[in-house]
């Protein structure tokens, strides 16, 4: 897959003097490696009606298939291609939805030719299921090293989130409405794993009947994104896992809810401040914030069934912020908040590196009693691309701290990590510390005890930073409240 990134990226570099950017380079590969690996699954994409230019109620029939795309050269391939995409987007459905607006940034016929033979070159399907989101990510890694901005917001390690997905266990089998939720859902990566952690535990999907089969195709994933690039590329790849998903484009937070509710919701909202200048008019919300993380996790405690469980992730501002006790209160009294995972430094390398991060667990409907927090940062060299990448061994204490519960509700010991990395606080001291989760710490942090190995100045540039948005964030609040006579 390396290599294969590495050609892609490649090529990327010819287009880029061809006027095409990072981000229409990207989008442009996904259309082609949905189109290439609908023909390897057999997707019929052989007639397609196409609505004409000049008379929309005359059609005529298009071949959409890959290897019609290809068999083109010259200016018929550049026609043909920009037709396919604007034959598939008139399509109704799930189809219609992927390639809604999708238009061609090929301008030499040279290029498209080029890059459809690079890609023509590869066996997709039979690399492994996650090929498409694999090439996808490693594109935005190289991005992303380069310096462009805003690839972050569609990436979540997959190792993060395949543990999340162990722990959480989201199992469409429990009921049969059950329904699994990322409301910012990017390219749709924790929906994807939640169904590859059904397969393997249902032998591929053999243990399912028909009737439950069709229900999870069918009624199971949904999500929503507040862009449409990242939107389309999670239904393409939902889509290319047989799966007919419910992905809205829109603003979770801002927008009227729709109403729906869910069993599991899994999540990592967009970090930083950007857009967070107001406090969302929702009735459904108890705690008036402009916090968007804040935000985030009421719409999570609003959306969720009863019973219903959630794991979010959110950095380290969210669990001290001005506003944070009243949310976690909130979320304390209405659920059983029964874990935290305080993350690694570098989690997020290449995107966020020095962005600290926490992953938390509750389950609606029982209040807390206990919370129980695994610290696996301190002391803990931080994660880089090269000499310490992310692994999945990063997670394993975690998760066996964690326990095989779902909800939390494991018997749990502090024996579990031998080197005390895992400690339960009871409602009481939460409470003490006016439920400002960040607070709850007991390893010291040995770097600070030698000023020769202080944390490198980016991490210490970004943790300031980090306050500085907290507090521009309450600023804001104070603004608000003045020009409200407040």
């Amino acid at each position: 897959m390396a290599d294969v990134v590495q050609k892609l990226w490649g090529f990327c570099h010819t287009l880029r003097h061809d006027g095409i950017d990072y981000g229409d380079y990207i989008e442009q590969v996904t259309y082609l490696l949905f189109l290439k690996m609908s023909d390897e699954r057999d997707i019929d994409l052989t007639k397609v009606k196409m609505r004409a230019v000049d008379d929309p109620k005359k059609t005529t029939v298009l071949n959409c298939s890959w290897p019609s795309l290809t068999a083109k050269s010259g200016t018929d391939l550049t026609d043909y291609y920009a037709n396919v995409l604007r034959a598939l987007g008139q399509q109704e459905g799930l189809l219609g939805d992927i390639f809604s607006g999708a238009q061609s940034r090929f301008n030499k016929p040279t290029s498209l030719k080029q890059l459809l033979t690079t890609i023509d070159e590869t066996e997709w399907t039979t690399l492994d299921v996650n090929v498409k989101a694999d090439a996808f990510e490693g594109l935005l890694e190289k991005a992303a090293a380069e310096g462009k901005k805003g690839a972050g917001q569609y990436f979540t390690p997959r190792l993060l989130i395949q543990s999340i997905v162990r722990c959480m266990k989201p199992d469409p089998r429990a009921s049969k409405d059950f329904k699994i939720c990322d409301p910012a859902c990017g390219t749709g990566e924790f929906l994807v794993s939640a169904y590859e952690w059904l397969l393997s535990v249902t032998k591929q999907g053999a243990d399912l009947d028909r009737a439950t089969a069709k229900r999870i195709k069918t009624a199971t994933y949904y999500g929503q994104d507040l862009v449409a690039r990242p939107r389309r590329l999670a239904l393409m790849n939902l889509y290319l896992h047989n799966l007919e998903p419910h992905v809205g484009l829109g603003d979770s937070i801002y927008d009227p809810p729709s109403g729906d509710r869910f069993d599991c919701i899994l999540t990592n909202p967009p970090f930083g401040t950007r857009g967070a200048n107001q406090a969302p008019e929702r009735e459904d919300f108890t705690i008036s914030t402009s916090n968007k993380q804040l935000n985030f996790l009421q719409h999570v405690l609003t959306t969720l069934k009863p019973g219903g469980r959630a794991a979010v992730v959110v950095p380290d501002n969210c669990l001290f912020a001005d506003q944070a006790g009243e949310v976690f209160k909130l979320i304390a009294e209405d659920c059983d908040l029964h874990t935290v995972l305080r993350l690694t430094n570098g989690t997020f390398t290449p995107y966020s590196p020095g962005t600290k991060t926490n992953v938390v667990f509750f389950t609606k409907g029982y209040a807390t009693e206990t919370v129980w927090i695994y610290d696996n940062r301190t002391n803990i060299p931080g994660i880089t691309k090269k000499d310490r990448p992310l692994t999945a061994e990063h997670f394993s204490e975690f998760e066996k701290c964690y326990g095989k519960d779902s909800n939390g509700a494991a018997k749990r010991k502090t024996a579990d990590s031998p080197d005390d990395r895992w400690r339960k606080f009871s409602i009481a001291e939460v409470k003490e510390r006016d439920f400002k989760l960040d607070s709850l710490k007991w390893l010291r942090d040995e770097s600070l005890d030698d000023a020769d190995d202080l944390p490198p100045p980016d991490q210490l540039a970004t943790d300031a930073i980090s306050e500085l948005e907290s507090a521009i964030l309450e600023l804001n609040g104070v603004v608000a409240l003045l020009e409200n006579g407040g």
